[in-house]
């Protein structure tokens, strides 16, 4: 079952004026609770997406290196490293 996460937020002048002009009837929200839950969406995948670019560039580099600059190693080896990290 989903845990549930109540939070109360203060927020006054220019920010309390932009969150009720797009928290009405004219408005993209509801109410506050579905524009939160909206922001916070897209912050999550925004830095989801972050981490990916980040590996993606990271295995690029390692793809793009030359045979020359990979060293054999043994599976024992790799795990023996894994557990002192």
């Amino acid at each position: 079952m989903a845990r549930t996460t109540t939070m109360t937020v203060r927020i006054s002048g220019e920010l309390s004026e932009f969150v009720a002009s797009n928290v009405s009837e004219t408005g993209s929200y509801e109410n506050v609770s579905e524009y939160v839950r909206d922001l916070i969406r897209r912050d999550k995948e925004r830095v989801e997406n972050e981490a990916f670019e980040k590996l993606k560039a990271e295995l690029q580099l390692a793809f793009s290196a030359p045979d020359s600059a990979f060293v054999r190693v043994t599976l024992e080896e790799v795990l023996a490293r894994n557990r002192r990290e």
